[in-house]
């Protein structure tokens, strides 16, 4: 460290020794860190004096300390606070780390990667405030223009307090445009976002305008996969469309005509890594002032930051409610989204059905030709439930060789024709693995509600089980009802 220039000063409240050297060793020698235990906690002369970059809070000393520390800690914004979960809980575990303003939640073991990555975000957000800041000055300086600089800091505090009040991204972006709206005139606002799987394909994630037509949709996606290709110089393998909240009602009804004379396209970047972008269709004739155009910039560049912690906050979401094998929604998830049907069915009319799945003879597989070879199975198993399902129903890894579809407003002969295309699907498959081909087989139990039930959750698993248990025991391949039966329904059958 060059002479006279003073280290960054970083606090710990209620670090064990052990992380405070962790710390201290993955920040290096432009670092101090003054960590204070819990029966000596910083007082108002310490928070008046100081200004910390970050402040390490271990989750024990966060719930422990007085209520009017805890209070000064929340009010005082020049330090980013960073939760650090010693009990060996999840981000997801603890769901107030945004209500109580950390900057972010990290788990044990503390590595090096975690520490520099909290530092640099906490940077990233102290230059963004010293833009903020450097625009206030700016405005005492430029008197004759103190109340519309007055006005586009309004403007970029409310886009920072909306953007991390959600990890939703359709939040943040309707949300960003009305806030945007207050600075230039629009028209509509989609978003690209893409990231590479560990083959290197890019998937890519679109947010339109809600209820456009759909040779304007076509038209905005055309764009969005264009513009995507020429900022990754890669094509996109595979998409997905979500929607932006409806706008604001107003006399004038929704343009969504595209003129790409007229749309701003803004790129989405963190830490100089661009992982999407804004496309803002804008009125023609609105020419932008300097300020303005920094105002924008500023605004973008927070966006950037919610949307990525949004996206980062929704892969350990996803990764909690998936299968890491099969990619689709694992037990705990199924558990879940049942009580939720189950609710939803007991309030409205409607059907609500159950399909159990169980591979025949899956033991043998991975003894025949060893447990990868049943892994490949498993992962096209997902597959095929993926592709067969509607946006409504929801399939899930029950566990082991077994799996689970929830089938809302679905009729028992509806689920059946349902049931039977899939066990004729995964008959069908032909797979081959090391030189060696084979085929499987699937039984399955279906189980409906009907209209006006009051069953509870264990009550449809069980009758889908017997189902299975009934095609099992009477050859396997087959689908059986709860309601009794092995053969095709005559109004399953005129159905398909």
């Amino acid at each position: 460290m060059k002479r006279g220039i003073r280290p960054e000063l970083v606090w710990g409240i209620g670090l064990s020794e052990e992380l405070e050297g962790e710390i201290l060793s993955a920040l290096g020698s432009g670092y101090h860190l003054r960590n204070w235990p819990e029966d000596a906690l910083p007082k108002e002369r310490d928070i008046a004096r100081c200004n910390p970059l970050v402040i390490w809070i271990t989750r024990k000393a966060w719930t422990s300390i007085p209520d009017d520390v805890r209070r000064r800690l929340r009010e005082w914004d020049i330090p980013q606070r960073v939760l650090v979960l010693e009990d060996g809980k999840s981000v997801s575990d603890f769901e107030d780390v945004v209500e109580n303003g950390f900057l972010s939640a990290v788990s044990l073991p503390l590595t090096t990667k975690k520490i520099r990555d909290v530092i640099f975000r906490a940077k990233e957000v102290k230059s963004l405030y010293d833009d903020i800041f450097r625009m206030t000055r700016e405005i005492m300086l430029e008197r004759e223009l103190l109340a519309r600089k007055t006005d586009l800091i309004l403007f970029l505090n409310q886009v920072l307090t909306r953007a991390s009040e959600s990890l939703d991204p359709s939040v943040i972006l309707t949300q960003a445009r009305e806030d945007l709206g207050l600075l230039l005139p629009i028209k509509a606002l989609m978003a690209a976002f893409w990231q590479a799987d560990e083959h290197g394909v890019l998937e890519g994630e679109f947010f339109l305008e809600p209820d456009m037509e759909a040779g304007s949709e076509e038209i905005w996606t055309g764009y969005l996969l264009d513009n995507v290709q020429r900022l990754t110089q890669r094509p996109v393998s595979g998409y997905q469309i979500a929607y932006l909240g409806p706008p604001d009602a107003g006399d004038v009804p929704p343009d969504y005509a595209l003129d790409p004379a007229a749309v701003l396209l803004l790129p989405l970047k963190t830490a100089g890594h661009v992982f999407g972008c804004l496309a803002i269709s804008r009125g023609l004739g609105h020419p932008m002032g300097k300020d303005e155009v920094q105002a924008l910039y500023a605004a973008v560049n927070h966006l950037s930051l919610a949307l990525r912690n949004a996206a980062l906050f929704s892969e350990i979401k996803t990764k909690a409610d998936h299968d890491g094998l099969t990619r689709i929604h694992n037990r705990r998830a199924f558990d879940e989204r049942l009580v939720e049907e189950l609710k939803r069915h007991q309030r409205y009319t409607g059907n609500l059905s159950l399909l159990m799945l169980d591979l025949d003879h899956f033991k043998q597989i991975n003894d025949s030709h060893g447990h990868q070879a049943g892994d490949l199975v498993l992962r096209e198993i997902g597959r095929v439930l993926q592709d067969a399902l509607r946006s409504t129903d929801f399939g899930a890894r029950y566990g082991g060789e077994e799996f689970v579809v929830v089938l809302p407003q679905t009729t028992e002969e509806q689920a059946w024709v349902l049931a039977e295309r899939l066990r004729r699907a995964i008959a069908g498959l032909q797979f081959e693995f090391e030189g060696r081909e084979f085929q499987v087989t699937t039984s399955i139990g279906v189980a409906t509600l009907k209209p006006g039930a009051l069953n509870k959750r264990m009550d449809l698993l069980r009758q889908a089980d017997q189902a299975l248990y009934q095609a099992k025991s009477s050859g396997r391949n087959m689908v059986c009802l709860s309601s009794g039966g092995i053969t095709q329904p005559k109004a399953a059958a005129q159905a398909s």
